[in-house]
């Protein structure tokens, strides 16, 4: 899509929001129940409070699993009581600020979505970070927003596909000769940022020399293995799709898609090795009805236990430093906070691409046509 780069979002939405039938296998899984996800107690006091805070998310199951997690616990510990709507939207926080009908609180954004509306006017709040637990990394947090929720884009693939091999980067997935077999990525046809890093690292750009980006180098890597790229995907169930049907053999793809295939018992792995880290972040809207109670929550939200409750619901990574006390070690293995796993992850420069996409993606969109 795209008006905002929360093209991997509405993307993600989709994907959460609209699972096919032969994807449905549940994100809770029963070794991580409910009954069994620890429990917040207490919270300080200057987290309490009346009224309600409107909270935007972006539906489907992830916010079946925030209610849960952090929604429900939050009302009875706060005393605020907690209004969630699906469907959130960068161009619809700029409408509403602009009007002055602030209809949300807070809402469930990317860091590239809020800084690129920061970039062209005055649209959120500050994060009272007095108020945010210290066990939130510092790389999490921005001026007027704060990352609450990690995952990741990287490569998957059919694991009776190889005879054993297994891809270990983005130089396998562009050797089809050792690894055969057709591939997917993602494009641009929702809006979306293609996956140049992946390019780089394929061409054998380091992972910690990526940034600024190369075009032109990444352009020619893609070139490489254009012919054998069926599907230039924009929502999360594609990928996902096309390795069940065996259309590709290799796909990059969103991690939290990946536990319902697998769960579906499709033969298919990720290489988290050189993938992108990536991060969902709270946003406040300027001028919002309930800004009190929105940096109330945005601070209970990135607590440890809760993080940690997000993380047992769903497949994606905490922003807290201390929630993986809570998480059992199997479960810490397919998520990509893991200490493990977040050390071959490469940290997504939004900046970098706020700054370079409305020249970078014509470019690429061209050469696409080409």
């Amino acid at each position: 899509m795209r008006k905002q780069p929360t093209h991997l979002h509405l993307g993600r939405r989709t994907a959460l929001g609209l699972v096919t039938a032969g994807l449905a296998a549940p994100f809770i899984r029963p070794s991580f129940a409910q009954a069994a996800w620890p429990e917040q107690t207490t919270i300080p006091d200057s987290l309490k409070g009346t009224g309600e805070v409107r909270i935007a998310t972006f539906g489907g199951t992830m916010q079946d699993t925030q209610i849960k997690a952090y929604f429900e616990p939050f009302e009875k510990l706060s005393g605020i009581k907690v209004r969630a709507f699906p469907g959130s939207d960068p161009t619809k926080v700029k409408a509403m600020v602009e009007t002055g009908n602030v209809e949300w609180d807070m809402a469930q954004l990317s860091r590239g979505s809020i800084m690129n509306l920061m970039k062209i006017g005055d649209y959120f709040e500050k994060i009272d970070y007095s108020l945010v637990d210290d066990g939130v990394g510092q790389e999490y947090r921005f001026e007027y927003g704060l990352e609450m929720l990690v995952w990741a884009q990287v490569l998957a693939y059919r694991t009776d596909a190889f005879k054993g091999a297994k891809p270990t980067g983005w130089a396998d997935f562009w050797d089809t000769k050792k690894f055969p077999g057709e591939r997917a990525m993602f494009g641009t046809n929702s809006g979306g940022w293609p996956e140049m890093e992946f390019a780089l690292m394929a061409a054998g750009v380091p992972a910690d020399k990526l940034y600024p980006l190369d075009v032109d180098k990444a352009l020619a890597s893609y070139e490489k293995i254009k012919k054998d790229v069926v599907k230039w995907w924009d929502t999360g169930a594609v990928p996902t799709q096309l390795l069940t049907d065996r259309e590709v053999t290799m796909t990059t793809v969103w991690n939290g898609r990946m536990a319902a295939l697998q769960a579906a018992g499709v033969p298919a792995a990720i290489n988290w090795n050189q993938g992108l880290l990536k991060r969902d972040a709270w946003g406040i809207p300027k001028n919002a009805k309930n800004k009190v109670n929105a940096q109330k929550f945005v601070a209970y939200s990135t607590m440890a236990i809760p993080q940690a409750r997000v993380a047992l619901g769903i497949p994606y990574g905490s922003v807290n430093n201390k929630s993986n006390e809570f998480i059992p070690a199997a479960r810490l293995e397919v998520l990509p906070s893991a200490p493990a796993i977040k050390s071959q992850l490469v940290n997504y420069n939004y900046d970098w691409w706020i700054a370079n996409r409305e020249v970078v993606i014509p470019k690429f969109n061209k050469w696409l046509l080409s």
